[in-house]
C-alpha cells in the first residue's frame, strides 16, 4: 500500500510527525511518500522514505500517478484537493487537520475548505485535539472523520548523557510569530533571571528562515529593552538528530523547556522533551493535555500570568523530589500514550474503510 503524504514545506511539527509515521507506517507494510511545496532551509531531516521538493505541477502530477497511491493525505492546504482531481487521480483525498492556530483561525480555515472537501475529498483525518474535535461536529457533521492520535516513537529519541550546563536553562522552541508567544517567553525568563537565578540561562531554538522582518525586529528590540542579552543564547535551524542532546543537557542542567503557545495542536516537542527527561512548563493550550498532566508528567501555568508562570518554574526547579518525579512519569507516559503501532493500525483502517467507500 502506498501513500502519499502533502504538505507546505519540512518544517515544524508536521516534518516530525511526517518522519515519525513515516517508521511507524513502514513496520505495518505501508510505503509513504513525501511531497513538499518548497524548502526555506537546506536542511531536510530523514524521513526513511522517498522525499520529493517541488510546486512544479508538471513534476507533482507526473509523480503521483507514477506511484499509484491508495490514498493522499493533504494536510492543512485544501486548495491542492482539486488539483489532484484534475490530475485524473480517483483515489481517497483525506484532509489532515494540523496546526491552525487559535479556535478563530481554525473556524475560519475550515469554513473555507468546506466545498474542497464537499467536492474533492474523501474524509477529514485530526489529531486528538479538543478545540478541532469540537469544531469538525460542528461544521462536518457528514463528513467521514478519523481522529487518531499522533505517534512517537520514544526509542528512536532518547537521552544522551553529556556535560550539563553550570546554571539552569529555561528552553523554548518555535516560530516568531503570535500564537507561539516568544514575548512571554522573555518576560518569565527576565524575572526569573532578577528574582531566582541571576546565572540562568535561556535558549531559544527557531527557524529564522520562517518569521517576518517586523517580529524579529520587535524581539529583539524587546531583549534589549528587558537587558537580557547577556543570558540569550538563540539557536536556529538545529538539525533534529542533535536536538536530543540539547534536551537532555537542559534537564540535566536543572532547567526546564517552557511552551508560552496560545493554541497548540500537539506539541511534539514537549515529547521530545519528555523522552530526554527534560521537564516542561507548558500553557494549557489545547492539544498539550494529551501529554502534560500538572504535577504528574509536566506543569500547567495559566496564559499570560506571568507571577504563576514565575511560581510555577521556581517550584520545578527547586523541589528536587517533585522534579524527578516529573521527569520520570513523564517518560513513562509517552511510552504508552503515543504507540507508533497503534498509530499505524488506525491509519491502515481509515485507508480500507475510505477505499470501501469510493468502490
Amino acid at each position: 500500500m502506498n501513500i502519499l503524504f502533502v504538505y507546505y514545506l519540512p518544517s515544524g511539527g508536521v516534518e516530525t510527525l511526517n518522519r515519525q509515521r513515516s517508521s511507524a507506517l513502514q513496520k505495518r507494510g505501508i510505503h509513504p511518500d513525501f511531497l513538499y511545496y518548497r524548502k526555506e532551509r537546506e536542511l531536510v531531516n530523514d524521513h526513511g522514505a522517498e522525499v520529493l521538493i517541488t510546486a512544479n505541477d508538471a513534476e507533482i502530477q507526473e509523480f503521483i500517478l507514477r506511484k499509484n497511491y491508495a490514498a493522499v493525505i493533504v494536510t492543512s492546504d485544501y486548495l491542492f484537493m482539486p488539483k489532484l482531481r484534475s490530475w485524473g487521480y480517483q483515489g481517497p483525498v483525506i484532509l489532515e487537520i494540523q496546526g491552525l492556530g487559535s479556535m478563530e483561525q481554525a473556524r475560519h480555515q475550515l469554513l473555507s475548505a468546506q466545498p474542497y472537501v464537499a467536492g474533492y475529498g474523501s474524509g477529514i483525518l485530526s489529531s486528538k485535539t479538543p478545540h478541532i474535535i469540537e469544531l469538525l461536529k460542528e461544521l462536518y457533521p457528514a463528513t467521514p472523520t478519523y481522529i487518531i492520535n499522533n505517534c512517537f516513537d520514544e526509542t528512536s529519541f532518547q537521552y544522551q548523557v553529556g556535560s550539563a550546563p553550570s546554571s539552569p536553562v529555561a528552553a523554548w522552541i518555535g516560530r516568531l510569530e503570535d500564537n507561539k508567544n516568544w514575548r512571554e517567553f522573555l518576560l518569565i525568563g527576565h524575572r526569573l533571571i532578577n528574582e531566582y537565578n541571576r546565572n540562568l540561562q535561556l535558549w531559544m531554538y527557531e527557524d529564522h528562515t520562517l518569521s517576518s522582518p517586523a517580529e524579529r525586529a520587535a524581539f529583539q528590540s524587546l531583549v534589549v529593552q528587558l537587558g537580557i542579552q547577556q543570558q540569550l543564547t538563540v539557536h536556529s535551524n538545529i538539525p533534529h538528530r542533535e536536538m536530543n542532546k540539547h534536551f537532555s543537557r537542559i534537564g540535566d542542567s536543572g532547567g526546564f523547556l517552557c511552551s508560552t503557545s496560545k493554541v497548540e495542536g500537539f506539541g511534539y516537542a514537549i515529547v521530545e522533551a519528555m523522552s530526554c527527561y527534560c521537564p516542561v512548563l507548558s500553557t494549557h493550550s489545547d492539544g498539550v493535555s494529551l501529554s502534560v498532566i500538572h504535577n504528574t508528567t509536566g506543569k500547567y501555568y495559566t496564559l499570560g500570568n506571568i507571577d504563576e508562570a514565575v511560581k510555577e518554574s521556581v517550584e520545578l526547579m527547586s523541589n528536587a523530589s517533585l522534579r524527578k518525579s516529573i521527569r520520570e512519569k513523564a517518560y513513562q507516559h509517552i511510552q504508552t500514550a503515543f504507540s507508533p503501532a497503534q498509530y499505524a493500525e488506525d491509519f491502515f483502517e481509515m485507508v480500507k474503510s475510505c477505499n470501501e467507500d469510493s468502490n
